[in-house]
């Protein structure tokens, strides 16, 4: 229990170790997907259709108060002095962006169609090479673009159902052409520089420079979508907080277009400005004038008064103490005077909710309550200063209202008559055609790379995930089978097990690894096995001995075959029999013919001097094919003959050698394990899963058939894990 609890321990920590050794053991395979992704990305940078970024500035102003005392106003209710958020959104308004995808076509899609792939690029070199030139077609294929080929369409309506509808337009001869619906049904046939309506289609081409036989893609756009689209493509930021610059950009494959966009959208910003000012001065104009009137009566009814008590009183002067009352109250009622001038204007636009409506009515009440503390305190003072007091302080205010509402209405005058704004254009719309801003290979190429090897990584690493193969001999002996050799893998043996299992291998030739390459590393090893066996043998009931597999291409006959000649090869009578009647491929091992084999023998149809056969360089080695694949292979291992042949086989030979099905796929080989003496199981390196392997042996012991051991097959050359160096350091050199 310990130790199976510090194996499981051991399983959930990350080795760092073997993660550096699957990326070594795959390095070049990382190498291959990080160089591609960098051709690819090398390819882009130059092939891709550049894309330009028009960039252009506004600034904007803080807007003049259009009544006295506005300013102080809004720095009192904490307002922003930046207007450039609420700018923002009517620079990418639909008014604004409506008026320019009118005057500049927008919604009206038409490009040329190029060769895929390659004709961007080639068109755009003619054209950079031959400016407002034609380029010929190449290879007699004039439906394309090869360079220098535009059309302008200056007006297109469709019907509804043709919106957003990919139309096609030919190019004919002399400026003709024609427009064809998405299923090739003709609409109009026009020719330039006339507006032609067919078919419920209003079509108007400026200008078409074309070879003849050449196609353009002609999308009418919904309008509102087209606005939409824009107002998402150009982007507008304020540059540094409270700065009231704005900068504008937007991306387009087309330069000249994306320039006039940007052009159309700041030119039409500032006009929509002005307007919107020389409104707003207007509408306070009119509120101004509306109150001068008022204020002139106010005045003269104030001075004639005050003019009346001077007579009749004899010039009465004014004290000191009511001098400072005086200066005091015109203060009061002067501020008191703008306020209610404000509150006129701001009662026009706004509810009593609105945060400014509401900040008013809080200074008017903070006045009104300093006043009427002043008023207290004058009528203390004696009757006659009362009373002068009063009429010096009526005049005083009213005059000062006077005086700021004319000033205020000259103001206004002007900027209602004037076309500047506060939002003017710092930067007009340009474009860098030495730099497009898309694609950049200082990025693309690297990024390429880059990317490739993430993708590497997380291929080899998901493969490895998923696929969960056994590549320690440590995890089959945690099952309880002791494993009797690592076979390494070596070219030759990978050439051999393909010559083996390919459908149309020659017949009559052998494919022995340890007949062809006795000095071969995986001979080597199987001559550790026999060394192995030879020990292990000693307490058996009899020198059979079953080669299986948990499941098919784990190189089990690879094994047995081999195993064989090794055996003969020191010596000892070996009987090697394919028991796979199904789909044994040990006869193409040998170099012989499945016919005349173990089915033929079961069943009685020849004898076992008929089904022997030599091997040609091992003479102490026979052989026994499959037969001819019968209906009922299961059936024919459990007859009594083949017991009695086994039996009768026994005594001639030293070890008898069976090549079975996987033990997973069918039950032959718990038939034929209940006649053997050992029972090997061979595990393929890096594809068999330890669940796999535990459920083989599980299921052969409840058959009663116990496993003797594991050999590891195919075992691969790891940074970090098993490794058979052995075979490797005493491989013998070609030269003495």
């Amino acid at each position: 229990m310990t130790t199976k609890q510090t194996f499981a321990t051991r399983d959930d920590d990350i080795d760092l170790r073997a993660l550096l050794g699957t990326l070594l053991d795959n390095k070049w395979r990382i190498f291959g997907i990080t160089i591609v992704f960098f051709l690819v990305g090398i390819l882009y940078a130059v092939l891709a259709p550049p894309i330009y970024q028009a960039s252009a500035s506004v600034q904007v102003e803080q807007k003049a108060p259009t009544l006295p005392g506005m300013d102080d106003l809004s720095q009192t209710l904490g307002i922003s002095t930046s207007q450039a958020v609420t700018e923002i959104q009517l620079l990418t308004s639909r008014a604004v962006v409506g008026q320019a995808v009118e005057n500049l076509r927008l919604d009206i899609e038409a490009t040329p169609k190029r060769l895929p792939l390659f004709g961007s690029f080639l068109a755009r070199e003619f054209a950079a090479d031959h400016p407002g030139q034609l380029a010929s077609p190449l290879f007699g294929l004039s439906r394309y673009d090869w360079g220098g080929t535009q059309v302008n369409v200056n007006q297109l309506d469709v019907p509804a159902d043709l919106l957003d509808e990919k139309l096609l337009l030919i190019a004919g001869d002399n400026g003709a052409y024609t427009l064809q619906d998405p299923d090739g049904n003709i609409l109009v046939n026009g020719h330039v520089g006339q507006l032609v309506t067919q078919n419920g289609v209003n079509v108007d081409v400026k200008s078409m420079q074309a070879n003849p036989g050449a196609r353009f893609r002609v999308v009418r756009h919904s309008h509102m979508d087209t606005i939409a689209k824009l107002q998402k493509d150009i982007d507008a930021e304020e540059q540094g907080k409270d700065s009231g610059i704005i900068a504008l950009t937007y991306n387009n494959l087309d330069p000249m277009l994306a320039t006039n966009l940007l052009d159309q959208v700041t030119s039409l910003y500032v006009r929509q400005n002005v307007d919107r000012s020389a409104a707003e001065a207007a509408n306070s104009l009119k509120f101004v004038r509306e109150q001068l009137p008022k204020v002139k009566q106010q005045l003269e009814g104030a001075t004639q008064a005050l003019n009346q008590f001077q007579l009749r009183e004899h010039s009465v002067d004014i004290s000191m103490q009511t001098q400072s009352l005086l200066d005091q109250n015109v203060t009061i009622d002067t501020n008191l005077e703008q306020l209610h001038l404000q509150m006129a204007d701001v009662q026009k636009r706004f509810t009593p909710e609105h945060p400014e409506y509401k900040a008013l009515q809080k200074q008017i009440s903070q006045l009104e309550g300093e006043k009427g503390a002043l008023d207290h305190k004058i009528g203390q003072l004696p009757n006659t200063q009362q009373e002068l007091l009063k009429l010096s302080r009526d005049v005083t205010v009213t005059s000062q209202t006077y005086t700021n509402l004319l000033n205020q209405a000259q103001q206004l005058d002007i900027a209602r008559a004037g076309t500047v704004g506060n939002v003017r254009v710092i930067d007009q719309s340009a474009v860098n055609l030495a730099k497009p801003w898309w694609p950049r290979p200082i990025w693309v190429i690297p990024g390429g790379a880059v990317l490739g090897f993430l993708i590497a990584l997380a291929f080899i690493y998901l493969r490895q995930l998923l696929s969960r193969g056994i590549e320690d001999p440590v995890v089959i002996e945690r099952l309880g089978l002791p494993v009797y050799v690592s076979i390494p893998l070596s070219d030759m043996q990978r050439k051999s097990g393909l010559r083996i299992g390919h459908r149309h291998s020659a017949s009559g030739r052998q494919h022995l690894l340890a007949v062809n390459s006795p000095a071969d590393m995986a001979t080597e090893a199987l001559r550790s096995l026999r060394t192995s066996l030879h020990f292990a043998r000693m307490e058996t009931k009899n020198n059979v001995l079953m080669i299986s597999s948990a499941s098919p291409g784990a190189g089990k006959s690879f094994v047995a075959a081999n195993l064989a000649v090794v055996m003969a090869q020191a010596g000892q009578r070996v009987l090697l029999i394919d028991a796979d009647m199904r789909k044994g491929l040990l006869h193409r091992a040998t170099g012989g013919r499945p016919e005349n084999g173990l089915s033929e023998l079961i069943s009685g149809q020849i004898d076992a001097s008929q089904a022997i056969r030599t091997i040609n360089g091992v003479s102490q080695l026979m052989f026994i094919s499959r037969g001819k694949i019968p209906p009922n292979p299961s059936e024919l291992l459990m007859h009594k003959n083949f017991n009695t042949l086994l039996e009768s086989l026994r005594p001639r030979y030293d070890l008898i050698i069976i090549d079975t099905p996987p033990v997973l796929a069918v039950t032959d080989a718990a038939v034929i394990g209940n006649h053997v003496g050992t029972s090997l199981l061979v595990v393929r390196f890096g594809i068999n899963q330890v669940r796999e392997i535990a459920l083989a042996k599980q299921r052969l012991e409840q058959n009663g058939v116990p496993i003797k051991g594991a050999i590891f097959n195919l075992v691969e050359k790891r940074a970090a894990g098993y490794y058979a160096y052995a075979y490797y350091a005493y491989a013998p050199t070609s030269k003495v």
